[in-house]
């Protein structure tokens, strides 16, 4: 039996990762391909959590670097849900340099839109989320006019193809 709510911190989702050569480009830096791909695991988990359902990640909204992140560096990417639909969840990853004295620097911040699936693999309801905090409410406000602009775009595009 699935929660009808959640919260915020019952799906909230870390992974940690120590860069090596193997995610650098030929620029020295951490290819962004990769952190796209991390990102977009922890989303997943985030929305996992939350549905009790596997997800698909149906829109990538916003994904913006904002400083590199180099060789041996200590990566923090942290996902927590901004806004819930019937069956979709908006989940925003930030990513940190994580200094070793403990410091963190905000590398990249990413929107993206999952959508809970059953077995079949169709949309399925999730939980509501209850908002505990005003940033959570002033996330959710954010993700409202996300989701608005998205629908815009969508029909702009439709008008193009």
């Amino acid at each position: 039996m699935h929660k009808t709510e959640k919260t915020v911190k019952d799906s909230y989702t870390e992974q940690v990762q120590i860069l090596t050569q193997a995610n650098i480009n030929g620029y020295n830096r951490l290819f962004g391909g990769q952190l796209m791909e991390w990102i977009d695991v922890v989303a997943a988990v985030v929305a996992r959590r939350h549905a009790g359902h596997n997800v698909t990640t149906a829109v990538v909204d916003t994904l913006t670097f904002q400083a590199p992140a180099h060789p041996n560096d200590t990566l923090l990417l942290c996902g927590n849900l901004t806004h819930v639909g019937r069956s979709s969840m908006e989940v925003c990853v930030r990513t940190y340099v994580e200094n070793l004295d403990g410091s963190r620097l905000l590398i990249n911040t990413a929107y993206l839109v999952m959508v809970a699936l059953d077995e079949q693999e169709r949309p399925v309801a999730v939980p509501r989320l209850r908002l505990e905090t005003e940033e959570e409410r002033a996330a959710w406000q954010a993700a409202e006019t996300r989701f608005q602009l998205r629908k815009q775009r969508m029909g702009q595009e439709k008008k193009h193809v």
